[in-house]
């Protein structure tokens, strides 16, 4: 056996699956292909595609090898070609075109902007999937306790330094935390009566992470070999695996899914103007809602109070189809796609929960929210009275407010700051005011900590948290699954990166549901917050219209 991989070419190649020439990989050969080309949105994989070849293989001191990718594969090759791959996860810039549509779920403090980096990883070694116990109760919080304490721990066991030079994942834990998750932690339970497939948690260790710098124009595979110990143990592990995902971009397409469509019970109002979409509310139950956290407000409980409203329809959608339609149609900066085993999720987000990185913590909350205007003048003109609007800044304030205290919990005193506030960022179809808290995490402490610290988002639920959590169980009728939870990572090098799951679709058991909402304060009105929320979900609702023309999304861009 040959020593690791001094930085030299190492031509591997997806074409032929065996090695040309001599490489000096541990382990020996790799092992020829099997099976039919990767499936690319149903279609034939490109020949330059199949012609991949890994170049500049190399090995870290600490056993990682990484491997560098031809310029021409993109993010969303290697997406489409893991369609059958378990637990599949996509934490996508929206890059369309060559062109950042606003960001990134894996930008970290250390880039010039969002939307630098964008990772794909599937086939884990080691998952970890809550779910809720029924009937809810003490055990829920035990349960989310002891699965976050053994997160800990195997990271602490797998510690691995970062690799200079490359995209912030470079492997670790990965995948959904839901919402109810977040309120097992405050020792609250969902909506009476309500049950939800989702699981509390679909956390999962990807070993191996393919990672795209769109700066750069660059792409890597990296495999980290874990949990093996020693270099050269760790070396050996990662070869295999890294053999072992580039075979399953060989795999097969997926079989068609016969689940019958069906809307969930609570879903029983047709949405106006949209054929095919039911909701939990009528407009009359909306405004009922808004009316009574108003109430809340005004009776002294909470300041604000965020509620939402959940939108269906019935049937299937491919889930790798939806989220190439979903990001051109409604591109967002903390993009991401996720196999969470009983649902697959397809996230436009525009906003970030927590990042850390070098142990700096940073917080993106989201309050005020005025609808992209077809006119340029007029739009100006909504995102300037947006920016004046006493109502919507005191909501992002207050949110802001709650967000220092999240991270003081866990930051040296201080250091924790407001960066930007109410800042005016324009997406695809809504204005949002934007401001950017940061910390630095005391010694000690991680961003394990600094994650259960920050759930569930502030911005998601209102304020005082707690009081504004226990308010929304009591007055929607569904519980959120991974609505207001997220999605994102937790790095073997001490990094991490998680979005907030507003803008999303989820598909499981016959049918896709998404949800809408917004903050609530004493100077709500409720037709104005009905009409938000519909704003809101006028991405969705159009990405959901293009599915039913006949449009080529396979390249994840329009024709």
């Amino acid at each position: 056996m040959g020593p690791p991989h001094a930085p030299r070419d190492c031509p591997w190649s997806l074409a032929g699956g065996g090695r040309r020439g001599r490489c000096h990989r541990p382990g020996g050969a790799g092992r020829p292909a099997a099976g039919s080309p990767g499936c690319r949105g149903g279609n034939t994989m490109s020949p330059s595609f199949l012609a991949l070849q890994l170049s500049r293989c190399r090995a870290t001191p600490s056993g990682a090898l990484v491997a560098e990718l031809p310029a021409d594969v993109t993010a969303v090759d290697i997406f489409k070609a893991l369609a059958q791959a378990p637990h599949r996860l996509f934490l996508d810039s929206a890059v369309i075109d060559g062109t950042a549509a606003n960001g990134s779920v894996a930008a970290t403090g250390s880039a010039p902007r969002l939307g630098r980096f964008s990772f794909v990883a599937a086939d884990p070694v080691h998952s970890l999937t809550l779910v809720a116990p029924q009937p809810w109760g003490p055990a829920a919080a035990t349960a989310v306790g002891e699965a976050f304490s053994s997160i800990r721990t195997l990271l602490a066991d797998l510690a691995c330094p970062t690799i200079p030079g490359l995209p912030p994942f470079q492997g670790g834990i990965g995948g959904l935390v839901g919402y109810e998750a977040g309120l097992a932690l405050l020792g609250i339970g969902p909506p009476e009566g309500t049950t939800s497939t989702m699981p509390l948690l679909s956390l999962h260790l990807y070993d191996v992470v393919f990672a795209f710098d769109h700066d750069l124009g660059k792409g890597w595979v990296i495999s980290q070999g874990v949990p093996a110990k020693g270099p050269v143990a760790r070396a050996r592990l990662a070869a295999a695996r890294m053999d072992a995902i580039l075979a399953l971009l060989r795999g097969p397409c997926p079989t068609a899914s016969t689940i019958p469509g069906r809307l969930p019970g609570s879903c029983q109002h047709a949405l106006s103007g949209h054929p095919g979409v039911f909701s939990t509310h009528s407009p009359a139950d909306y405004y009922a809602m808004v009316r009574a956290g108003i109430e809340f407000v005004r009776s002294g409980d909470i300041f604000q109070v965020n509620l939402a409203q959940r939108l269906a329809v019935a049937g299937e959608i491919d889930p790798t189809r939806l989220h190439l339609r979903a990001r051109v149609v409604n591109p967002a900066p903390f993009a991401a796609s996720f196999d969470a085993g009983t649902a697959r999720i397809t996230s436009m987000s525009p906003e970030r929960l927590l990042s850390v990185s070098r142990g700096m913590a940073r917080m993106h909350p989201i309050k005020g929210t005025r609808r992209v205007l077809a006119s340029p003048e007029a739009d100006l003109f909504a995102g300037d009275d947006l920016g004046a609007s006493a109502k919507d800044r005191a909501e992002n304030v207050m949110i802001v407010d709650l967000v220092r205290n999240d991270l003081s919990r866990v930051c040296t005193p201080h250091s924790v700051r407001v960066e930007a506030l109410c800042r005016l960022e324009r997406y695809s179809t809504v204005q949002h005011l934007v401001s950017i808290v940061t910390g630095k995490l005391r010694p000690g402490l991680g961003p394990l900590d600094a994650l259960l610290a920050a759930l569930p988002g502030g911005s998601v639920t209102g304020a005082p948290k707690h009081r504004a959590c226990e308010i929304i169980s009591s007055l929607e009728p569904f519980a959120r699954g991974a609505y207001c939870g997220s999605i994102g990572y937790l790095g073997l090098d001490g990094s991490a990166d998680f979005n907030l799951l507003i803008r999303t679709f989820v598909a499981a058991d016959g049918a896709v549901t998404f949800a809408a909402g917004g903050g609530i304060t004493a100077a709500s009105d409720p037709g104005a917050e009905h009409a938000e929320s519909l704003h809101k979900a006028e991405g969705m609702l159009r990405v959901l219209a293009s599915l039913g023309r006949d449009a080529d999304v396979s390249n994840g861009s329009v024709p």
